[in-house]
């Protein structure tokens, strides 16, 4: 199951994974495109990345955006995702 996690401006939506029993949390990120979309997966905690369409440039904020919410996927991966208040 694929968890919501954050949308930005650009409509690229993250989402993220439980944790699965070999301790690893799937993140993953995508962005809409004229035909398409462009998709990047980072596995975590070893932060092994699949790229499919985003420039260096992009992927170097993508993965500062997920280096830095590390902690956040791998506590929420455990707890069935991020918890809203207004919609329990």
């Amino acid at each position: 199951m694929m968890y919501p996690f954050m949308t930005l401006n650009d409509d690229t939506e993250i989402t993220h994974s439980e944790m699965y029993p070999d301790g690893t949390v799937k993140v993953y990120i995508e962005t809409p495109v004229d035909g398409g979309f462009h998709d990047a997966t980072c596995w975590l905690p070893m932060y092994r990345w699949e790229v499919n369409g985003y420039s260096w440039l992009e992927m170097q904020y993508l993965k500062h955006l997920v280096r830095r919410n590390a902690p956040l996927f791998m506590k929420y991966s455990q707890e069935g995702g991020v918890i809203d208040a207004d919609n329990p």
